[in-house]
């Protein structure tokens, strides 16, 4: 890196060619008020980092520079793109096209327009939505119009200075290797993007661009209303709900899911109902974080004698419940592995009444490999199939393509942080459907004299209990979180405050055989492609060289995942213990052995990480 006044060649190229190609006054001013500053430290910060096209595409801070979302980086991205396309599907774009939509974060209708800019100057058919809609909505257009590709402007759940660029195959489901690794070649093979893109008039007038936007709304919500099972106990039900979008795009949107379920209208959360990019009235637009986040939700609840508590995240594509207690009146927010065993045992439920005939092997649940194991508790329960894979939609709406086309049917697909697949309308996480479907759900307990509570413990007295902590810690210093994992693969071996036992080897690398009075039996190391369980030491996952994962597991039956997150500053934490018993002796062991990790695994004090706020 250089001292500040100096500058090197390579950060001189990277500075003219920005100065000569972003064509949008503000960012370009930003990078010449660093250069006339002679601040080659923020210069080199912003222009030498690319941003990694990762887990679904992009997200980043909105700012000048390389390593950031802005309106330069969107076309450079969207030129790829078009080149990929093009090598991939040739003559059929001009008539499957590209879908794009975009959230109600700031800029990012306008990010909208310089996407479709670039691919209609490549020639390309593009269904652009006109106004904001759910994420979900996108790869649900996907296939109904069959398009190659689908991009969505969004940063879900992240702060308000963020924005993202997500990215679904022509199956409906987000991008996955090898086809995001081709994509990221194509983008830096040459990043001058044409001065015609930057025009957005050209946009009105294009016979290439076609609004959406009423034609999918319909067919959504034709197709959402056949997953509703009980419409006239919908109608009569005495359950009052609330529901807030937390600032988001999602009220109209779930109104109508209501609507299509023949319920009464919810109580929206009035500070909270329309879209407002500042996110106002919460730290973090995030409802996963929970009675935060829920604050205002559980007033709106007091005032109009709800009980139920229904929340979406900023592009509506997760989901958020909290219940009220008859007993106390205390709010219960479920937990993401929680809600995960309602929909589960929900997908069942709705199955076996349908009565349809069929291999109950070619019947599949999905989640990833850092959720509960609950579903799998259910399939070996009740004789379906049942399959975890890596982190994140694009790794289950891609294997939930997979199925299909193997003509098997998918129930249900969900991950902990609050992501939910009902059925197969929508081959990525959808909270609007979600929160229709745990209202009917909710609607169908309470008449048969149950809470949510109820049937969440009649699950688990079922199947097993399955008690889970999880958690995350922030650091921003990518150094530091190199030094965790690193130390954990080489326990004992370069660490001078360590006097513990490391007994699991492989290759070099070796693992702590102990986290405190814990004994660890086995370690399956995704980034390594590790795993000591299988006979060839091989990870039946995929392996993940780009992003950390190792998993624990212990003799007591526990498992702890640590994991990096792609779009977050956050090492994260999973863990679970499966068996029979008293859930509260599980979960006084699993906290001490959690707490254990902490101190030893991730040691906070020592590396400057932050906790979680609560």
């Amino acid at each position: 890196m250089a001292a500040e006044g100096e500058v090197n060649p390579k950060l001189q190229q990277e500075i003219n060619n920005w100065l000569q190609w972003d064509k949008n006054p503000t960012t370009r001013s930003e990078i010449q008020a660093l250069v006339e500053d002679n601040n080659y430290v923020a210069l080199e910060k912003c222009l030498l980092k690319r941003m990694a096209f990762g887990t679904a595409g992009l997200r980043a801070k909105m700012a000048a520079g390389n390593a950031y979302m802005n309106d330069l980086t969107i076309l450079q991205t969207t030129q790829g793109i078009a080149k990929y396309l093009k090598n991939e599907f040739g003559d059929e774009l001009s008539t499957r096209g590209v879908v794009v939509g975009f959230d109600a974060r700031h800029n990012s209708s306008r990010f909208a327009n310089r996407v479709t800019s670039m691919l209609i100057q490549h020639n390309i058919k593009v269904y652009k939505f006109s106004q904001i809609t759910p994420t979900p909505f996108v790869p649900f257009a996907v296939t109904m119009y069959q398009a190659c590709l689908g991009i969505m402007v969004t940063a879900s759940h992240n702060p308000k200075q963020d924005n993202g660029y997500k990215v679904y195959l022509s199956n409906g489901a987000q991008i996955n290797p090898p086809h995001d690794e081709r994509i990221a070649s194509a983008i830096i093979e040459d990043l001058r993007v044409p001065d015609a893109v930057w025009d957005d008039s050209a946009l009105n007038n294009s016979k290439l661009v076609d609004d959406p936007f009423k034609q999918v709304y319909e067919e959504y919500f034709t197709k959402l209303t056949k997953l509703s099972k009980y419409r006239k106990l919908n109608t009569s039900t005495p359950l009052r709900f609330v529901y807030t979008p937390v600032h988001g795009v999602g009220l109209q949107f779930a109104r109508q899911a209501f609507t299509s379920f023949s319920f009464a209208p919810f109580f929206p959360v009035k500070e909270q109902m329309e879209p407002d990019p500042e996110f106002s009235t919460v730290k973090y637009p995030n409802p996963e974080e929970g009675k935060g986040v829920l604050k205002l939700s559980f007033e709106t609840a007091e005032a109009n004698n709800c009980s139920i508590v229904l929340a979406n995240d900023p592009d509506a594509d997760r989901l958020a419940v909290a219940e009220k207690s008859s007993a106390d009146g205390s709010w219960k927010v479920f937990t993401g592995n929680e809600l995960g065993a309602l929909f589960g045992w929900w997908a069942l439920h709705v199955f076996n009444m349908e009565e349809v005939k069929c291999d109950r092997k070619d019947v599949w649940m999905i989640s990833s490999t850092v959720s509960s194991m609950i579903l799998h508790s259910m399939a070996q329960a009740e004789g379906i199939s049942f399959e975890d894979t890596l982190t994140g939609f694009k790794w289950m709406g891609n294997r939930a393509d997979f199925h299909m086309r193997q003509n098997r049917r998918v129930l249900f697909a969900f991950e902990e942080a609050i992501g939910f697949m009902y059925g197969t309308n929508v081959l990525d996480k959808d909270g609007v459907s979600a929160c229709a479907v745990m209202a009917e759900m909710a609607a169908y307990l309470n008449d048969q004299n149950k809470s949510l509570q109820n049937q969440l413990h009649e699950i688990y007295e079922k199947y097993g209990q399955h008690v889970s902590n999880n958690s995350y810690y922030i650091c921003h210093d990518s150094d530091k979180i190199k030094h965790m994992f690193h130390r954990l693969r080489h326990y004992n071996t370069d660490d001078d405050d360590s006097n513990k036992s490391a007994g699991i080897s492989w290759d070099s690398y070796r693992y702590p055989s102990k986290c405190g009075s814990f004994e660890i039996s086995h370690v399956r190391d995704v980034t390594l492609g590790f795993d000591s369980r299988t006979e060839d030491k091989k990870s039946l996952l995929p392996c993940t060289p780009t992003s950390q994962m190792i998993t624990f597991y212990f003799s007591n039956g526990a498992n702890v995942t640590l994991r990096t997150s792609g779009t977050e500053p956050k090492i994260k934490y999973y863990s679970e213990m499966v068996g029979s018993g008293d859930p509260k002796a599980f979960k006084s062991e699993l906290d001490q052995l959690v707490q254990d990790m902490v101190d030893d695994f991730y040691q906070p004090e020592k590396n400057g990480f932050e906790a979680r706020s609560t």
